[in-house]
């Protein structure tokens, strides 16, 4: 199988900038997932944000985890485990209104870190979506101005730490999934591996690599681009040595944006084929939160059957 896309951002800056934006551009087609390097995040930022991530798990969260796999008997399991995962996760949001000071058990300087983190990584996101509607042949700022609705985007972090796991092969860090939103850039442990996805049937792993950032498209951006780019199911499998950290960032659309195929892209493909749902944001994560861990397909179908009672959004043209 090819390599897993590697992105060099640096890249982009001088002669091998088509050649980069060919790579970005079969990896959206064809993975749903790349990796960047030369991102422009600093590696002395990014080293001090997984440290005091590590340390807030070890002081605040490693007990509670304990105490949920004892009061929920997961120690010992001898049968396969399909209704939780294996990890310690909270929830910082930055987007439109920030949590970032009001999560408990936090210490001061790592609030403020993960400030300057999520503002480095919304900007990053930005950029993204700008490659992103070049290579699509979209006007600069359209898939951003997709995802405004009328309060800005939602931009959030989970933060996870899957801790060794001795049934790995009965229980999942985080069982197999798309992710509902629009584009993910995940900073991830580089020493302990547990990211997979799937392509052409086949589970693939997901390279640890230092100060690397992963990026994975999720199914608003299959949505606008009308399956162009796709959605891809990844999971985490849990390991029996070493704790693994993540932190998953989620630019999505704002509550209200209305989601559909960009007009653009609909006149430049044959008219056969079936054009995908339009849908107010919201609507489609009230869905997703009851049926996340099942295929997307029959979420895109159900949103159909809603799909007269909804307007086009601001940003109807491309």
């Amino acid at each position: 199988m090819a390599n897993f896309p590697l992105i060099n951002m640096e890249t982009l800056n001088g002669a091998e900038r088509a050649a980069t934006m060919e790579k970005i551009k079969d990896a959206c087609e064809n993975w749903g997932f790349f990796e960047l390097v030369n991102h422009g995040i600093s590696h002395e930022l990014l080293d001090k944000v997984e440290r005091m991530t590590k340390d807030h798990y070890k002081k605040c969260m490693e007990q509670r985890f304990k105490e949920m796999v004892a009061a929920k008997a997961l120690e010992g399991v001898n049968a396969e485990v399909t209704d939780i995962d294996w990890e310690s996760t909270f929830f910082l949001r930055h987007l439109p209104n920030s949590n970032i000071y009001e999560v408990p058990d936090l210490e001061h300087e790592y609030r403020d870190l993960m400030k300057d983190f999520a503002g480095k990584l919304e900007k990053l996101a930005e950029e993204l979506l700008d490659l992103l509607c070049e290579n699509l042949g979209l006007e600069k700022g359209y898939l951003k101005k997709a995802f405004y609705g009328s309060k800005g985007p939602n931009f959030g972090t989970k933060v996870s730490n899957y801790p060794p796991c001795p049934t790995p092969d009965l229980i999942k860090g985080l069982r197999a999934h798309t992710d509902a939103g629009g584009i993910i850039l995940l900073f991830q442990d580089d020493k302990v591996s547990g990211l997979q996805l799937l392509k052409d049937g086949e589970w693939v792993d997901v390279p640890p690599m230092r100060h690397s950032i992963v990026i994975n498209l999720g199914d608003q951006i299959e949505v606008i681009t009308n399956g162009k780019y796709k959605s891809v199911m990844h999971r985490v499998i849990a390991q029996t040595d070493g704790a693994r950290m993540s932190l998953a960032s989620f630019y999505n659309p704002g509550n209200d944006a209305v989601i559909y195929p960009a007009p653009t892209l609909l006149e430049n493909e044959a008219t056969e084929k079936e054009q995908y749902p339009k849908f107010v944001f919201d609507d489609y994560m009230k869905l997703y939160a009851g049926l996340k861990f099942q295929a997307k397909e029959p979420r895109f179908e159900a949103m159909k059957a809603v799909e007269a009672n909804v307007s086009l959004g601001p940003a109807a043209t491309a």
